[in-house]
Formats: C-alpha cells, structure tokens, sequence
C-alpha cells in the first residue's frame, strides 16, 4: 500500500470487536455504545503550530488505539476498508490485552 496520511491523521485498520456477550445473545451494530479498536497503519508527520514547529505524533505505527465509533472517515484502500481520523480523535493505546 502506497497512502501517507497528512499532518496530524492516522490510517487505522478497524479491528472487529465481539458481537455476542458472555450469555451468547447476539449485540447489533446499533446498539453498541463501546468505543472502538483498530491498529495504526500509517501516521503523518503531526500537527503544525502556528510558527510553523511540527509536533511529533503520540501514536505509531503498528499501536492498537481505541476510538469513538462515529470518528474519522471510512476509506477503500487496495480493496480494504480503512478509517482516517485525526489524532486528536483516539482516546488511547492499549497496552496488551
């Protein structure tokens, strides 16, 4: 894949969560108010200031970060679906599982 997201975005691989709980009851995309999990792909150089520093990005490549279900904008990439959002969109990286 050749795709350099700008500035402060990221190119990040959704990751399926579970749609079933623990009883085995099935949950609809609707209904599920979790945030949401998927893996840094790409990462742009960061935001500038107004004097023009770039500030380095929080996240890297190859990080699991979690996001808001409706953030960043689905995108087709080589026949796979991709989200880009802007960092400040991700509320954090997971550490392990």
């Amino acid at each position: 894949m050749k795709f350099k997201p700008l500035h402060d975005r990221v190119l990040i691989e959704v990751l399926d969560s579970d749609e079933k709980t623990a009883g085995g009851i099935i949950i609809p995309d609707t209904a599920k108010e979790k945030p949401q999990e998927g893996k840094v792909v790409a990462t742009g150089s960061g935001a500038r200031t107004e004097d023009g520093k770039v500030l380095p990005m929080d996240v890297k490549v190859g990080d699991i970060v979690l996001f808001g279900k409706w953030s960043g904008t689905e995108v087709k990439i080589d026949l796979k679906e991709y989200s880009i959002m802007k960092e400040s969109d991700i509320m954090g990286i997971t550490k392990g599982k």
